[in-house]
C-alpha cells in the first residue's frame, strides 16, 4: 500500500510559476514510477508528466519545455515545477504512483490540488 500527499496548488497569473510537491509513505520501495496527472473541468485526466526509476521522464506535449518534474529520494517526494503558465493549464493536479507486482499493475492517487491560471 501506497500513501500519497500532494500540495502547492493556489492562483497565480498568466505566466507565473507554481511548484507541486507530493511526498510518498507506505510501500515506497516498491514503486516502479511516479507522475502527475491533471484533470479540468468537462475533460478527462490527462498525464502531464512521468518519472521512472530508471531515470526516464515524460511529458505531454502541451507542457514540454514548460514544466519539470523531479525527485527528492532521501524525502520521498517528487515535484512538479511550472513555470510559465497558461489559463489552459488550470486543473486539479493529481500525484500517481505505480506499482507492480506479482498481481499486476497498481496506480495510487493523491487527494488532487487546484491550480487556476487567471488571464
Amino acid at each position: 500500500q501506497v500513501q500519497l500527499v500532494d500540495s502547492g496548488g493556489g492562483l497565480v497569473q498568466a505566466g507565473g510559476s507554481l511548484r507541486l510537491s507530493c511526498a510518498a509513505s507506505g510501500s515506497i520501495f516498491s514503486i516502479s514510477a511516479m507522475g502527475w496527472y491533471r484533470q479540468a473541468p468537462g475533460k478527462q485526466r490527462e498525464l502531464v508528466a512521468a518519472n521512472t526509476r530508471g531515470g526516464s521522464t515524460n511529458y505531454a506535449d502541451s507542457v514540454k519545455g514548460r514544466f519539470t518534474i523531479s525527485r527528492d529520494n532521501a524525502k520521498n517526494t517528487v515535484y512538479l515545477q511550472m513555470d510559465s503558465l497558461k489559463p489552459e493549464d488550470t486543473a486539479v493536479y493529481y500525484c500517481n504512483a505505480r506499482r507492480l507486482d506479482e498481481v499486476g499493475v497498481h496506480d495510487y492517487w493523491g487527494q488532487g490540488t487546484q491550480v487556476t491560471v487567471s488571464s
